[in-house]
């Protein structure tokens, strides 16, 4: 199934909607600002909150905690001095070992588990920066690629320097 994520460009604090590929909302990212941490919290069309990343303010390397219930599910980090290959390890609270790799400079990337690809994320079809599609391929998971994608996407806003327009 195909989800999309959307900015509100135009918002006074920084907030993305997900979607059905028949844009039906599913999730809302809300950004808080003005912390010494960036934290996303991932709030249903009822208004309750099912999930957050957390990426503390001062860390050597990207590492981003991703919590379900105020328990923390996974763990993204961006692998040190890697030219070629995989360039973000995930470990989530299962056991699983996930790996990110594509051209992310570009924002068009798969996450694999084992050689399977669970998610494409991609920009390709979107003249316009402010959306992505998250082709999910697993769908018991597709809360976690969701909120992995969302991760990288803020990750490689942050390495840029770029101010967060899109989370």
């Amino acid at each position: 199934m195909r989800y999309l994520v959307r900015d509100r460009m135009f918002a006074f604090h920084e907030e993305a909607w997900i979607e059905t590929e028949h844009r039906e909302k599913v999730w809302k990212v809300n950004k808080k600002l003005l912390r010494f941490r960036s934290t996303f919290h991932f709030v249903d069309t009822q208004g309750n909150a099912v999930g957050s990343i957390v990426k503390k303010f001062w860390t050597i390397h990207h590492t981003i905690l991703i919590k379900h219930d105020g328990e923390v599910i996974g763990k993204i980090s961006k692998k040190f001095l890697k030219l070629f290959g995989d360039r973000f390890k995930v470990k989530l609270k299962d056991g699983r070992h996930l790996k990110i790799a594509g051209n992310l400079f570009d924002r068009e990337f798969d996450i694999r588990h084992e050689g399977t690809t669970l998610a494409h994320i991609s920009r390709r079809w979107f003249t316009i920066r402010d959306a992505y599609a998250v082709d999910v391929m697993n769908q018991p998971d597709a809360y976690v690629l969701i909120i992995l994608a969302v991760c990288v996407d803020h990750i490689l806003q942050d390495m840029k320097g770029e101010k967060f327009t899109n989370l």
